[in-house]
């Protein structure tokens, strides 16, 4: 039985996405950052950084959402990683791309939209981090424009990874009417039974 720590809300929502794909067995331990459990002798053994996501499988813990992601497939569903050098290293290129280059502009907005209040917004961190996007889901919308997957023809723990950050663009009101081919791989992704499962979770 592994032990995933954090919301399927939070961006702990991959690993959950992940956990459900892979068919692992697992319980959730909720950490609430209001009553500061993140900062308890406790957690903090499992993570020393305080955050979530974190994964215990026995003895072995690990944390970082896409750490945990690549560990779980390797360890329970390995077919998602690829079957090849190349396509391997293609699922690590598009998931480190996706939390290097796509998600910190659209955490940037996320965080001055969600968190801060009206009269500190900075609009100028907003407009900056707009527009950065369209270069970046044009490479993504590109690379889908001949392959139902980022692999090819193939579901990959890419998929799910590089989806989960792109994911955020609805939350923050970013628009992907421009990006047809992004939208009919988001439409084949949510077919999944893991991803139908994994929108359970979310209530």
């Amino acid at each position: 039985m592994l032990t995933i720590y954090g919301s399927p809300q939070s961006s702990a929502g991959r690993c959950f996405w992940c956990l459900e794909e892979v068919g692992a067995s697992y319980e959730q331990k909720s950490i609430s950052f209001k009553d500061q459990e993140h900062k308890s002798a406790e957690f903090l053994a499992v993570n020393p950084n305080g955050k979530v996501p974190a994964l215990i499988d026995g003895d072995f813990t690990i944390w970082e959402s896409m750490a945990i992601n690549f560990y779980l497939a390797e360890a329970y569903k390995p077919e998602i990683l690829g079957s090849t050098a190349k396509e391997k290293g293609l699922v690590h290129q598009w998931s480190i791309w996706s939390i290097a280059d796509l998600q910190p502009p659209l955490i940037a907005i996320f965080i001055q939209l969600i968190f801060v209040p009206e009269e500190r917004k900075d609009h100028a961190i907003i407009k900056k981090s707009q527009e950065k996007l369209p270069a970046m889901l044009n490479i993504l919308n590109l690379a889908l424009e001949k392959n139902a997957f980022l692999l090819g023809e193939s579901f990959s723990l890419a998929d799910l990874n590089v989806s989960t950050v792109v994911a955020i663009c609805d939350q923050v009101g970013v628009s992907l009417a421009d990006y047809p081919a992004i939208n009919k791989w988001q439409e084949r992704l949510s077919g999944r039974d893991s991803f139908k499962r994994y929108q359970a979770l979310l209530g």
